[in-house]
């Protein structure tokens, strides 16, 4: 969808898999408290580099500056951090206050994180000093130990997907459908200061959008917000919103769905035809994902879930190059290959260059590529589709009740052949009558064809200014939503 209807519409690139907390002192064993604690983690490993943050708690009179220095034992390499100024010599580290977040009273906790290479071995820090004072003083002798493999996060009721000739099908061959909803606000709320998600999105909120017997749950993101650009205020950027979409992926697996991660809203300036603002920030759709930052959100995305194949990549939501470009070949062309592309100011990187992006991390999860036409579009898909040497490459499809191809008519002639050949999936279906009857045909004739659709939006906005399914978090649905409602449940009784 192209804008959520809120009042006010709204480069940290590193690779990441995921991994827990490898250092977590907090009492002194004889059971004083010290000067200072600090938590040391490691919440992202890949093969060359890791994602780090520390938690320092000063535990003695208020400050109004700090500096944090450890030491590695190992070849360990920081580049680049956020919520701190960082720097390293030799193999000491130091990370000092910002402007903005040097106070510290008795008590109080502050966090940073940090991208960083390494070789050999990814050993913890043993020491810390905040201020020149020790930290974690007779510390508990046996913390825990540092992990060598990242949890699985597939562990959980959610299946494995892979793609197998035009159907997507879990680790024992059997069809898998996606059949469920959108939750929207990762993609808005961040860089409009407010959060990171719009609403709830705790275990009772996930268990509601079970209970409609959903089996996947779209999450649409904002690339700014998960590479922490200084555009965004850190506590809704960088690892803290990462963690917030591991944890909703988690919840969401934990209840057997399938999470989609989806690129929604991207960097680039764009005021030409259908420009949704003049902001050259991700706070507005663009016609396309940016070559800046879009190729490393999506190698920060794909290295922090690649161990997981339960969740499915989304590369981009809604692309329009035609509106910009003369000539559908130009449009399409643009799509695939990128570059400068008539009409867009800003350097694209199309949809090859995104799947380069996922491979190149070891990713095999499946990935949907949305058409032309913010994804209405898919007649010369087949043509210039992407390569993707893992073979797991999906069409993705928009439609709405005011989109040109909305009829069974332009289904048959378009989507049909496209579906023939690979899993079609419509990423967001929905209508902006506050009623059902356009989606009820929808999902009929993909029924009929046993391909995957996802209702937009599992939000509490007003269903007569958009397609809003839900009323409550509880999962009370609109008008419009009952139509999806009462489908999946008849569908999965």
């Amino acid at each position: 969808m192209r804008h959520p209807p809120r009042s006010v519409l709204l480069a940290v690139a590193g690779s990441v898999a995921l991994l827990g907390s490898v250092l977590v002192p907090v009492v002194t064993a004889s059971g004083a408290t010290p000067a200072c604690t600090v938590e040391y983690t490691v919440t992202s490993q890949w093969d060359t580099g890791f994602q780090g943050a520390v938690r320092i708690t000063n535990n003695t009179a208020a400050v109004s500056g700090w500096k944090l220095t450890f030491t590695y034992a190992g070849s360990q390499k920081v580049s680049q951090g956020w919520n701190a100024k960082w720097s390293q010599s030799g193999t000491t580290v130091t990370a000092a206050n910002e402007s903005w977040n040097g106070s510290l009273v008795t008590g109080a906790s502050v966090s940073a994180g940090f991208i960083a290479s390494w070789s050999g071995s990814n050993a913890v820090p043993t020491s810390f000093e905040l201020n020149g004072t020790p930290c974690n003083t007779d510390t508990d002798p046996t913390p825990t130990p540092t992990p060598t493999d990242p949890p699985d996060p597939g562990d959980g009721t959610a299946p494995a997907l892979r793609v197998s000739g035009n159907k997507l099908v879990d680790a024992g061959g059997r069809t898998r459908r996606l059949l469920g909803v959108n939750r929207s606000g990762g993609e808005f709320m961040c860089v409009q200061g407010y959060g990171i998600w719009d609403g709830p999105v705790d275990d009772a909120a996930v268990q509601a959008i079970a209970d409609w017997h959903a089996n996947t749950v779209r999450i649409p993101l904002n690339e700014e917000c998960w590479l922490g650009l200084s555009n965004i205020k850190p506590e809704y950027a960088g690892a803290n919103y990462i963690n917030a979409v591991k944890d909703l992926v988690a919840r969401v697996e934990a209840h057997g769905m399938t999470p989609i991660v989806e690129l929604h809203w991207s960097y680039g300036q764009y005021t030409g035809n259908s420009a949704g603002c003049s902001d050259v920030h991700a706070t507005c759709q663009k016609p396309m994902p940016d070559m800046r930052y879009s190729p490393s959100f999506w190698s920060s995305a794909a290295n922090t879930f690649k161990n997981d194949p339960a969740v499915v990549f989304d590369l981009f939501n809604e692309p329009y190059p035609d509106r910009a470009t003369s000539t559908a070949a130009q449009a399409w062309q643009c799509w695939r290959d990128g570059g400068t592309c008539p009409g867009i100011g800003y350097e694209v990187a199309g949809m090859q260059d995104l799947v380069d992006a996922v491979r190149a991390t070891g990713a095999k999860n499946p990935v949907l590529a949305g058409g032309l036409a913010y994804s209405n579009d898919l007649s010369q898909w087949l043509t210039y589709r992407p390569t993707d040497p893992a073979g797991n490459l999906v069409a993705a499809y928009h439609v709405y009740n005011f989109n040109t191809c909305a009829n069974e008519s332009c289904w048959n002639s378009t989507l049909a052949p496209v579906a023939a050949q690979v899993p079609l999936v419509a990423g967001e279906i929905g209508e902006n009558t506050c009623s059902h009857g356009f989606v009820d045909q929808v999902m009929k004739w993909f029924d009929d064809r046993a391909l995957s659709y996802l209702g937009w939006t599992w939000n509490t906005w007003d269903c007569s200014s958009g397609p809003s399914l839900i009323s409550d978090y509880d999962g009370t649905p609109t008008s419009y939503g009952i139509g999806l409602r009462d489908h999946l449940r008849a569908l999965n009784p």
